[in-house]
């Protein structure tokens, strides 16, 4: 009697090629993520110079870590300049979004060139401005002498580097914004429809319509900017390096030192797995609280 052939349901087959087109993403995320993430985790308990075997050492990392106050402030820079920025990029994003949604004249111009800066590489964006910022020979002092005014000297300065980060970072919200856009472009327009009937005004409809319905983008910046603003690293390495005076020695540059220049690379990975601790933390609070501020319009509340 011979076997009958099992019927593989569609989904089934679907699923299966689904699987198979990810495999190499999977292996990529195995080999180059995963795998390094676990031996980061064994060299923070290990004092590693990346030239001898590393030396099981516990918890020191971890003791040394806590103790010092350069870790302390440098995290401290780093929240600081998050509470600050994180705020400003969200809301000059949504404000940029808003505007570019409307009927005006060169709009899709308009869109391309404040879309611009978010897709330069850091790198390149620090080199730019570093030229702007130079109080000698820099386009922004030179435009204060012409007024009348002396610039400072904003990178040399502990009491203006942090500003100058701040608006770089509020001068890339172009990203943001091409999301808050077509977070925008989705609302229904029956919704606005029925605010004018009922006599609402711009101002109304943006409170009541827009921003609720805009919550799950705003939950979405969020998480990606609270992400971003502890990996912040490439505008600082270029433009000052941590200085003056420390001034800008944010996390992940202080991480960076310790690893590659001072080649602690045991206590770095104390560092990373730390910063990774915070995020993780962070990142499940705002989750936690999503529950009492996104709307989601599937959503069916008893």
């Amino acid at each position: 009697m011979s076997r009958q052939k099992r019927i593989v349901p569609q989904s089934e087959r679907y699923s299966r090629w689904g699987y198979a087109f990810i495999t190499p993403w999977i292996i990529g995320f195995l080999v180059f993520t995963f795998l390094p993430m676990l031996f980061s985790m064994y060299l923070s308990f290990t004092d590693y110079d990346t030239i001898n075997t590393p030396r099981w050492v516990g918890f020191q990392n971890f003791v040394k870590m806590f103790t010092k106050p350069e870790m302390w402030h440098s995290l401290w820079i780093t929240v600081k300049f998050g509470v600050i920025s994180l705020p400003l990029g969200i809301i000059t994003g949504f404000l940029l979004a808003y505007l570019l949604n409307q009927k005006i004249p060169a709009m899709k111009f308009w869109r391309t060139i404040f879309y611009l800066p978010a897709m330069i590489s850091g790198v390149v964006v620090a080199m730019l401005w570093r030229g702007l910022f130079d109080d000698q020979y820099g386009i922004i002092n030179f435009i204060l002498r012409t007024a009348g005014l002396r610039g400072p000297q904003w990178l040399l300065d502990p009491k203006y580097t942090l500003y100058c980060f701040l608006f770089l970072s509020v001068w890339g919200a172009g990203g943001g914004m091409v999301v808050y856009l077509s977070g925008l472009q989705s609302i229904p327009t029956a919704l606005y429809e029925a605010a004018e009937i009922d006599g609402c005004t711009k101002f109304q409809q943006l409170i009541h319509i827009t921003i609720p319905q805009m919550t799950p983008i705003f939950f979405f910046n969020l998480i990606m900017g609270l992400i971003g603003t502890f990996q912040y690293f490439a505008e600082p390495m270029v433009l000052t390096k941590g200085g003056p005076a420390d001034s800008t020695m944010f996390y992940n540059l202080y991480l960076y030192k310790h690893a590659f220049q001072f080649r602690n690379m045991g206590y770095a990975s104390a560092l990373a797995w730390f910063l990774f601790a915070i995020v993780l933390i962070l990142t499940l609070l705002v989750f936690k609280s999503s529950e009492l501020w996104v709307f989601y319009e599937s959503e069916v509340k008893k």
